[in-house]
């Protein structure tokens, strides 16, 4: 999966100022991605606060990442079945930020993921959770 990181195989990232920087796996199948956040001004209203869209669209692409990072050569996510996003603290243009997204639960056709954006401090300014299918070669119906 190496060559996933940066956008992970998504460009959208490059253009709103998101990069995944590494990955790995906890435990037998709970992966993580970890990851950069610098807002371009594509990303935000017209007041320089990026908006709750964005946040949703690098958080799924954070949990995606995770999911994938511990499944196996013949298995992938197959989408996304929910996502919900909090924002706690405005995420603003040019600043700084620091992504996790990883697994909580690996189950046969769905997995369960949650993903969040700390500022400089430490301080959490969002969070998302999701469910995603799951696509697991000769795994049956």
């Amino acid at each position: 999966m190496d060559r996933w990181l940066g956008n992970g195989g998504m460009p959208l990232l490059d253009l709103v100022g998101a990069n995944l920087e590494r990955y790995g796996v906890d435990g037998e199948d709970l992966g993580w991605v970890e990851g950069s956040f610098q807002p371009a001004d594509i990303a935000c209203n017209p007041h320089g606060i990026v908006q709750a869209g964005v946040h949703a669209v690098v958080f799924d692409a954070c949990m995606n990442f995770a999911i994938n990072a511990g499944l196996g050569p013949d298995q992938r996510t197959r989408g996304t079945l929910e996502l919900k996003t909090e924002t706690m603290r405005p995420a603003t243009l040019g600043a700084a930020y620091r992504l996790r997204g990883e697994v909580t639960r690996m189950a046969r056709q769905v997995a369960f993921a949650e993903a969040a954006m700390r500022d400089t401090e430490g301080r959490l300014v969002s969070r998302s959770t999701g469910t995603f299918l799951l696509h697991r070669e000769g795994a049956g119906p």
